[in-house]
């Protein structure tokens, strides 16, 4: 392998630096989207909604089936 002179490193340094900004700024972007929970809801809504309805049926039937319990 032949050495590389000084500039040849200077440059692939600022290459790889200028990838990594690319990747970094892309990477913040997706992170960005992923985690923007209201977007998420509005494409989501109708199984959302489902979702906390049957949520709550079964959390409001775990409370009334354990309070049942007690009254026996």
């Amino acid at each position: 392998m032949a050495a590389r002179s000084p500039e040849e490193i200077r440059r692939s340094v600022e290459a790889t630096r200028a990838e990594l900004a690319y990747s970094l700024n892309d990477l913040q972007g997706k992170v960005r989207e992923l985690t923007d929970w209201r977007r998420q809801l509005r494409e989501n809504q109708r199984t959302a909604i489902v979702a906390a309805a049957v949520a709550g049926f079964v959390i409001g039937g775990g409370i009334a089936g354990f309070v049942s319990l007690f009254r026996r």
